[in-house]
């Protein structure tokens, strides 16, 4: 069945000559995995730009629930990333983000806080200032820990001065 979903690029590996398997955090689906034909071949129908690390895409996609290996019927950029894909700090800090989510997101379960939360993160982590960067790694650790159950409590104050979750 033919679905239209965003979704996140969390990885990419070769398969064969000129296909790939994309990894992606989808709003939909949750974590699939889509293999590509024919996106390593060289001419004007090149596509293969559109599947690096936190890159936000608008796919359609053909998805059946017995299968683990989906497949992409078209893909466009949602929002094109210019800076973190040019920046080397902001890519770092996206490589960083997009490494977590590889590590803790293991079923493809369907989480749309989640996305949208990743999706905000990756946007103001493109558009905002580069001494931004800096700290956003952290704001992206601590707020992702609450989606798993980690969150850290609010309870700060001159009575209780210390860290506790």
């Amino acid at each position: 069945m033919l679905f239209n979903t965003q979704g996140i690029v969390l990885r990419t590996v070769k398969y064969g000559e000129t296909s790939v398997v994309v990894s992606v955090f989808t709003e939909k689906f949750g974590i699939q995995s889509y293999i590509v034909n024919g996106i390593r071949t060289a001419g004007k129908n090149n596509k293969s730009q559109y599947f690096q690390p936190s890159a936000l895409l608008d796919l359609q996609v053909y998805h059946n629930e017995l299968k683990s290996l989906q497949r992409i019927k078209e893909v466009k950029w949602s929002t094109l990333l210019t800076n973190i894909f040019s920046d080397i700090f902001k890519n770092a800090v996206a490589i960083y983000a997009v490494e977590l989510l590889t590590k803790c997101l293991k079923q493809p379960e369907v989480n749309e806080d989640l996305f949208r939360f990743c999706t905000d993160f990756f946007q103001e982590l493109n558009d905002g200032k580069p001494s931004i960067a800096a700290n956003m790694p952290l704001y992206f650790a601590i707020h992702f820990s609450a989606f798993l159950g980690l969150k850290i409590q609010d309870n700060f104050s001159a009575i209780n001065p210390y860290f506790d979750y």
